[in-house]
């Protein structure tokens, strides 16, 4: 019967820490959600910042494309009106020409120029100076779409990991569900045990004084 009865206080021991260690796993199971709930809101959130930037950045390109071609377009109109000047003035001079007019026209004719030459310069130094900034912005485009594609792989692996583990406790929980209604039971048996015991001895007893 003594025996019986410390079986029943082990067995009550051992089911009270089997409790204690399922609070503490439904504890670390509300952390785990918890904690991938927040990096899924991180995800969302980080996405539509990222991906501003890209667009910002994407508009800044095309911004300076427009601008390369503008400057394109001025450099070859200002080509095309040096020729036609050129042209102009420049005809095939006539058989008996006086001395003295030839410089007044080539006089005019450098006049005419340099402002345009003047105007050509600064474009060119200007479209130099952008084409290198062109391919720095691209550079930092494509750098940032790496990081971008990165930063997302790292988040859905570590979001794979979190359900993992949730899936690893949830599976121990179970376990541990399972072993305490085994337990249950096997006090539920024990109790029946004992309660037989204690009725027939009892009983027999009460034969005996008789």
């Amino acid at each position: 019967m003594l025996l019986l009865l410390l079986l029943l206080l082990l067995l009550l021991l051992l089911l009270l820490l089997l409790l204690l260690l399922l609070l503490l796993l439904l504890l670390l199971l509300l952390l785990l959600l918890l904690l991938l709930l927040l990096l899924l809101l991180l995800l969302l959130l980080l996405l539509p910042l990222l991906l501003l930037l890209l667009l910002l950045l994407l508009l800044l390109l095309l911004l300076l494309l427009l601008l390369l071609l503008l400057l394109l377009l001025l450099l070859l109109l200002l080509v095309l009106l040096l020729l036609v000047l050129l042209l102009v003035l420049l005809p095939p001079p006539p058989p008996p020409p006086p001395p003295p007019p030839p410089p007044p026209r080539l006089l005019l004719l450098l006049l005419l120029l340099l402002p345009l030459l003047l105007l050509l310069l600064p474009l060119l130094l200007l479209l130099l100076l952008l084409l290198p900034l062109l391919l720095l912005l691209l550079l930092l485009l494509l750098l940032l779409l790496l990081l971008l594609l990165l930063l997302l792989l790292l988040l859905l692996l570590l979001l794979l990991l979190l359900l993992l583990l949730l899936l690893l406790l949830l599976l121990l929980l179970l376990l541990l569900l399972l072993l305490l209604l085994l337990l249950l039971l096997l006090l539920l048996l024990l109790l029946l045990l004992l309660h037989h015991h204690h009725h027939h001895h009892h009983h027999h007893h009460h034969h005996h004084s008789q």
